[in-house]
């Protein structure tokens, strides 16, 4: 019912009426929200509750949609002009234009029709960050090799405003989507669980990890993890997931890597939980060689990564989604901003000819509003 009443009313949208509408939208300031408010808001999710939240999503998402389309129709060095772009770009407007035509949300029947369009919106922009990271090396193989990184520095800050963003949006819908079910898990209040445990979130984070390396490389080093499984603390579960996941996969192939052709046994990694008053840290440690001092600030960018580039084997859109060990260079940036979005973050120290350490910091106070670009 709600895609039949979308798709009635956008079917009268002009190209040049939607541009418009998202230039001016753009202009407006988004609203943030606490990971504390949306627990509390959404511990009690009455009708009106659900509806209230609706109302919030109506009026906000079109704004950060419409923020990060603009964004994605000018940027330097062609970015914009990649065929991976302007499939990104072509969700973003076509989530505007479906938000843009829903009409008012007035009543339980409105908000529910209106949770049915958001899980399209949200389906449609799956694969927006192994999209946008093909355009990305799309661009890469473009220019000159010889290009210094800095000169790239604007796409670095563009690329970090739109994944930002993007984690927010997909954080907004998938908590009000949530908030429906009738039947959720213990200590659960949509996407946050209020009694996480970080010990066995990076338990299972690793093992997924691992299973990627065993299928690449035929083998994988142990993980070892530290820790009290019974500290828990409320957190993004998800969140957690991928952050972990990417660290120790790091670690995993660094290390794989490193002794694939030794006699010796491959080192396990080796992953800490601390328990602190303000951050909950998580230390994954490996010994896998290092990164050159020189080679550290690389690692947070998205045109750089150590690993072989997965286009020179899948060039075609359609692949973007297919899970790769490493190669597109946005795991580990894309982490970070996932820790910074609730008040952490993420740090690596390396040791050449040894190993490196990351430091993953998760904010236990949940009152930092979202960092929004």
């Amino acid at each position: 019912m709600a895609a039949k009443k979308v798709c009635e009313t956008t079917s009268s949208w002009s190209s040049k009426k939607l541009m418009e509408e998202v230039q001016r939208w753009s202009g407006m300031k988004p609203k943030g929200v606490s990971l504390r408010y949306m627990m509390e808001f959404g511990s009690t999710p009455t009708h009106r509750n659900l509806l209230i939240s609706a109302q919030f999503l109506h009026n906000q998402l079109p704004i950060r949609l419409a923020r990060r389309a603009m964004d994605l129709h000018s940027l330097p060095f062609g970015l914009s002009l990649k065929p991976a772009v302007l499939q990104v770009r072509d969700w973003y407007l076509d989530s505007f234009r479906d938000l843009r035509s829903f009409p008012e949300i007035k009543d339980t029947n409105d908000e529910l029709e209106f949770t049915q369009m958001l899980k399209m919106i949200k389906v449609r922009h799956n694969n927006v960050v192994p999209t946008m990271a093909l355009g990305v090396q799309q661009l890469k193989k473009s220019l000159d090799p010889k290009i210094d990184y800095e000169d790239l520095d604007e796409i670095q800050q563009f690329l970090d405003r739109f994944y930002m963003s993007r984690i927010g949006i997909r954080m907004l819908i998938g908590q009000h989507v949530a908030l429906h079910d009738t039947n959720p898990p213990p200590d659960c209040v949509g996407y946050i669980h209020t009694k996480m445990s970080p010990v066995e979130v990076a338990r299972c984070a690793s093992e997924d990890a691992r299973a990627i390396c065993l299928r690449e490389y035929g083998s994988a080093p142990d993980v070892n993890i530290y820790g009290d499984p019974s500290f828990t603390f409320p957190y993004v579960p998800i969140h957690l997931h991928m952050m972990v996941f990417e660290l120790v996969k790091n670690s995993l192939r660094a290390v794989e890597e490193r002794f694939m052709d030794s006699d010796k046994v491959a080192p396990p990694i080796r992953l800490i939980v601390a328990d602190g008053i303000e951050d909950v840290t998580i230390k994954v440690s490996d010994e896998g060689g290092g990164i050159p001092r020189s080679g550290l600030p690389k690692i947070f960018t998205y045109l750089y990564s150590t690993a072989k580039n997965p286009m020179d084997e899948r060039s075609e859109l359609g692949t973007a989604n297919v899970a790769t060990m490493a190669g597109y260079g946005y795991g580990i940036p894309i982490s970070r901003l996932y820790a910074r979005y609730f008040g952490g973050d993420l740090q690596t120290i390396s040791m050449e000819g040894y190993g490196t350490d990351a430091y993953l910091h998760l904010s236990r106070l949940g009152d930092s509003q979202e960092p929004l670009p």
